[in-house]
């Protein structure tokens, strides 16, 4: 008798013990399914008005960072960003170091071999920058002859290389092509309209943008490759702040304009 009660309850102990242990089972498996995975999105924050770094707060602001904020908001992401130089970004990108980038970048054939894109969100062709005394640059045309400045690995420095007879000279960040042409170290500096325009007016008795966009150019964010889930995602949290106003807001707020 004892035998069996003893029998009775090794039966009922182990039961408890396997239905405690399917319970955790069913338990985790429903958060790694609906828990959201960490987005690592990176960033060249050296690109005013669109990502930089706030002296005060030292956090990440700018149009782009809030706009991935509203739309990780929208499509329930959970994101984190990463600082990184630009160059080292697209390489990142190439490799799927990280999982997404956002950081005024130019949607090209040569980087969509490499790296899904987003729906395009702005229009930003190059333009020529120079100072503001500077009588003999005019437009693009103009640069032959000349040293002109633009950050490594960006499109405003293979448009300089195409230009006949243009030096070109390459700068790990766009502030510092900048500082350059205020300094008289170089002539010119081709840079996105928008971030050529941020840096105009915050130095507008030193600089002045010449001439008119020579390229038609569009911003996406980048993607990696392989994960079409979170490129449908962040698509649509694209159209969703489009559509309720935010982005307009975020227009407004930086001083750009949509093209």
């Amino acid at each position: 008798m004892n035998l069996i009660y003893l029998e009775e309850e090794v039966k009922k102990s182990s039961f408890v013990v396997l239905s405690a242990l399917l319970a955790i089972a069913i338990l985790m498996s429903a958060c790694s399914s609906t828990g959201a995975t960490k987005v690592r999105v990176a960033t060249d924050a050296t690109w005013p008005p669109f990502e930089v770094v706030d002296e005060t707060t030292k956090e990440l602001t700018g149009f782009d960072i809030e706009m991935v904020e509203a739309i990780a908001k929208a499509s329930g992401l959970d994101i984190e960003f990463v600082n990184v130089g630009f160059d080292p970004l697209l390489a990142g990108m190439a490799q799927c170091q990280y999982d997404a980038a956002v950081s005024a970048i130019t949607i090209t054939a040569e980087r969509a071999e490499n790296m899904l894109f987003s729906e395009p969100y702005m229009n930003a062709g190059q333009i020529v920058t120079v100072q503001i005394d500077n009588a003999d640059i005019n437009s693009k045309d103009d640069l032959s002859g000349k040293t002109v400045g633009a950050q490594i690995g960006t499109t405003g420095a293979m448009e300089v290389e195409a230009i006949a007879g243009a030096t070109l000279t390459t700068f790990d960040t766009v502030d510092l092509a900048f500082l350059a042409l205020q300094n008289g170290q170089i002539d010119a500096v081709v840079a996105d309209s928008p971030t050529a325009a941020g840096f105009v007016a915050q130095n507008a008795d030193k600089l002045k943008m010449v001439g008119s966009v020579f390229t038609d150019e569009n911003y996406g964010i980048a993607v990696c490759k392989t994960n079409t889930e979170l490129l449908a995602s962040i698509n649509e949290g694209l159209a969703a702040i489009k559509a309720d106003g935010t982005f307009d807001a975020l227009l407004d707020k930086y001083d750009l304009v949509a093209k």
